[in-house]
């Protein structure tokens, strides 16, 4: 038996999740107008991404083609074109994701948390159909983000503890 979401029959259009080779909780399952719906969304998404990307490289060609003006001006131009850069990065970096996801789907593994290997609630991925964990994983890593950060963002801190703190 393999891993991954296959249509179930007897659910009625709803997809099956199978997970070494059991199947996951009753109710988990996700409706194939579900899949359907995600699939449409991610590759939207991607066509879009693209087009925004090439639109940032078109005005980013034609803004070093033509500069002109003071000092000012060229600092600005900079600043635009570091911006742009940024932006267009978090886009690559988001495209990846979707390209993920849509291969997920392809090899029937979409909607497992790459965590702990549970179905990713539906509401979660209609809310961010590119989510690799499910609430309660994504949940407990953003708290230990979150302690990490704290400890790294104490400019006072030695690394021994205050009085009555634990490590």
């Amino acid at each position: 038996m393999t891993e991954g979401i296959l249509l179930d029959p007897s659910t009625r259009g709803s997809v099956a999740c199978l997970y070494r080779g059991k199947s996951c909780a009753e109710g988990d399952g996700m409706k194939k107008k579900d899949l359907d719906t995600l699939k449409k969304i991610l590759e939207e998404e991607k066509k879009r991404i693209f087009h925004h990307l090439q639109e940032i490289s078109e005005t980013s060609v034609a803004d070093l083609e033509t500069p002109s003006g003071d000092s000012v001006d060229l600092a600005s131009l900079e600043i635009n074109q570091n911006s742009l850069a940024k932006i267009g990065k978090r886009e690559q970096n988001h495209l990846k994701k979707i390209d993920a996801a849509l291969k997920k789907m392809e090899d029937g593994t979409f909607g497992e948390c790459e965590s702990c290997g549970e179905q990713i609630a539906v509401a979660r991925l209609m809310a961010r159909p590119v989510a690799q964990l499910c609430i309660d994983c994504k949940t407990e890593q953003e708290n230990e983000e979150r302690k990490y950060s704290d400890r790294a963002g104490d400019s006072e801190n030695d690394g021994f503890p205050e009085e009555g703190e634990e490590l």
